[in-house]
């Protein structure tokens, strides 16, 4: 049987985009990895729809549509004063509501459906108290997880500038230069969003070979049958295995998940919750974790990161998320940038091995 840094090596040599037979290839190594180390793997398959991604882009479409509907609105006395309120609440509520049925696979816009896989992995009768997770599939983007983040920002600024436009309209006709200049940062902002797209592959090292690493590591060196591991697929694409998982196990409420997703070789390691079960939980582990002799932050979710332990939290269960990253790294993964070379995997297995401690 292979060790883990050859698993890890046979794994990390594969793009795992999710539905792919690369993806397949992958999840069956570290399942065999699981079943040497003793466990009974279960797969748990279910299909999606890969044009989820497709649903920020389309957002951001939306908002350069929706700034252009109402440049004339707001510089014409014709319409009523509300007219370009009303305009762009009910565009915006509309548009949101697309792009929600588009992200959560609702709207598979013709592209059909793609199979993908959880593997959950457990040690005898008794439910884990404590599950490590960590999602397997890795994608390429037009733009690095750093461009989908100020592409982010950028929405939540054009939202709020076309808002204002919106009120100021209330008290008379705006001057032409206003509006135009919403306009243009909407624009700027759905070029950015389009650049979501799916482009080229991926190895994912950091994203998230480190945090498959990290739950072997946690699966060799846990003790007894408390610890579970929960190995996600089609994270990329809108956290579906993490929601199936949710909707399909009963009592979460009874159990600890802990998601490990991106531990670079330098950076804060982030403890990330979502509520006050996720915080409590976050505090329990930090003891654990402050013996690898590296800065800890406790923080929420930042707005534009998706991780799997989300739709745990949701489901009621205590849940956290595990990341060491800096700007470089989120620069770097979503991109064929993201390769093994030059890349340490000791402090994935020490994160690994630490929160199965105690």
């Amino acid at each position: 049987m292979s060790t883990l840094k050859e698993t890890a090596r046979q794994v990390l040599a594969l793009p795992r985009e999710a539905g792919t037979p690369e993806a397949a290839q992958a999840r069956e190594l570290v399942a065999a990895h699981l079943r040497y180390l003793g466990y009974n793997v279960v797969t748990q398959k279910f299909s999606f729809a890969p044009s989820s991604l497709s649903a920020f882009p389309i957002f951001g479409a939306g908002l350069g549509l929706l700034a252009l509907v109402l440049i004339p609105a707001v510089l014409t006395d014709r319409l009523p004063s509300w007219a370009a309120l009303a305009a762009w609440a009910g565009g915006l509520a509309g548009l949101g509501i697309v792009a929600t049925g588009v992200g959560l696979g609702w709207v598979p816009l013709g592209q059909g459906l793609r199979e993908d896989a959880n593997l959950i992995a457990t040690r005898g009768p008794t439910p884990p108290t404590r599950w490590v997770v960590a999602h397997l599939d890795s994608k390429a983007q037009a733009h690095s997880m750093a461009g989908r983040l100020v592409a982010v920002w950028m929405a939540g600024l054009t939202i709020a500038a076309l808002t204002l436009i919106a009120l100021l309209r209330l008290g008379g006709v705006l001057p032409f230069a206003v509006p135009v200049a919403g306009a243009a940062v909407a624009v700027l902002t759905g070029f950015l969003a389009g650049r979501g797209r799916i482009k080229g592959r991926s190895l994912g090292a950091r994203d998230n070979g480190t945090g498959i690493v990290a739950a072997l590591a946690a699966a060799a060196a846990a003790p007894g049958d408390r610890v579970g591991i929960l190995i996600t697929g089609a994270e990329e694409f809108g956290l579906v295995g993490a929601r199936v998982f949710a909707r399909l196990t009963p009592n979460l409420e009874a159990a600890e998940f802990v998601n490990v997703d991106t531990v670079d070789q330098e950076g804060k390691l982030y403890l990330v919750s979502h509520n006050a079960r996720g915080a409590r939980l976050a505090g329990s582990l930090e003891p654990q974790l402050a013996e690898l002799a590296v800065p800890i932050q406790q923080r929420r979710l930042p707005l534009g990161i998706f991780v799997d332990s989300a739709p745990l939290a949701r489901a009621r269960a205590q849940a956290v998320t595990v990341g060491r990253l800096t700007w470089g790294t989120l620069r770097r993964i979503h991109t064929a940038e993201d390769t093994p070379e030059g890349l340490s995997f000791r402090m994935a297995e020490q994160v690994g091995r630490a929160i199965v401690a105690n």
